[in-house]
């Protein structure tokens, strides 16, 4: 199954850009293989504001937001989740508005470090952030004229959340669900059994608009979650397929599957297919030879 991905979109570095009445969308200047054009950070509010996903530490985005803010006051930060694209700015800016930082919680993997194993996403990682607010599944924060839920949606990291605008159907999907790109899973950060159950909680919601972390929004977010489930069932036949005929190592599975991807997402697309592995053998489909690693053999059960 094909996804159909949209990739149209104009970052205006530096520029507020107003999606809704009082939501505005500013994008950092980050622009990779990963994040797209940018990580996007969102101002929630007219008079007392909401800042989401503030981003990495970058002065003209810091100054970006300032500009944007216009001397209101912003009375929290909310933090999709620790990775160095998203969250490094919470610190400074909540030093300059004086704003309480809500998230999840700290960094953490979705799974302990098995022997001899190395995160090799630990750079990716903010290590150094902790919420002021630690927030749970369905918790509603008050601000001025406006209500923000969290839905945490583990998968992509094990403390990522994404959050609800109450009363307008919008919800602030940050790496959860991108519009330009399926998200990484990649262990030991994420696991693919958290992402598919996480994708079920938004599906639940039934909200009218994505606004993710990168790239622009989702405008039909029910049929592109359920395309993104049928992509991810679709992957796991493919790999357990490719188990059947012979392949045994990840390496080979990432040649065989992801041939026509960026050679540049090769190391990303190993992960994601050590995360189906990880729930395929959970799940009795599949057996590790002699156990589950990035360089381990595999096979059908």
């Amino acid at each position: 199954m094909a996804m159909d991905f949209d990739t149209k979109f104009e970052p205006a570095y530096g520029e507020a850009v107003k999606l809704a009445d009082g939501v505005l969308r500013l994008t950092v200047n980050n622009p990779s293989a990963f994040t797209f054009h940018g990580t996007n950070s969102y101002i929630v509010g007219r008079d007392t504001l909401a800042v989401i996903d503030p981003g990495p530490e970058d002065d003209a985005h810091f100054d970006a937001l300032i500009r944007a803010i216009a001397g209101r006051p912003v009375s929290h930060i909310f933090v999709s989740h620790t990775h160095r694209d998203h969250s490094p700015l919470a610190a400074r800016l909540a030093h300059a508005t004086g704003a309480i930082v809500a998230a999840e919680g700290p960094h953490r993997s979705a799974r302990p470090l098995r022997i001899g194993e190395i995160n090799p996403l630990d750079a990716a990682a903010d290590m150094d952030f902790s919420p002021d607010l630690k927030l749970g599944n369905g918790d509603v924060v008050a601000g001025d004229g406006w209500e923000i839920s969290t839905v945490l949606t583990p998968g992509h990291a094990a403390n990522h959340a994404a959050f609800g605008l109450e009363g307008t159907g919008i919800l602030f999907s940050a790496d959860h669900v991108m519009a330009w790109a399926t998200s990484i899973v990649a262990p030991p950060d994420g696991a693919m059994s958290d992402y598919m159950t996480s994708l079920d909680r938004l599906l639940e919601r039934e909200d009218r608009l994505l606004l993710p972390g990168h790239g622009g929004p989702v405008k039909k977010p029910g049929a592109f979650m359920r395309g993104l489930k049928a992509h991810r069932k679709m992957r796991e036949r493919a790999i357990v397929e490719r188990l059947k005929s012979g392949d045994r190592t990840i390496a080979e599975l990432v040649a065989a599957i992801y041939r026509d991807t960026d050679p540049r997402l090769h190391g990303a697309a190993a992960l994601s297919v050590l995360a189906h592995l990880e729930d395929l053998v959970g799940r009795g489909q599949v057996v590790a030879e002699p156990d589950i690693s990035i360089d381990g053999h595999f096979a059908p059960a």
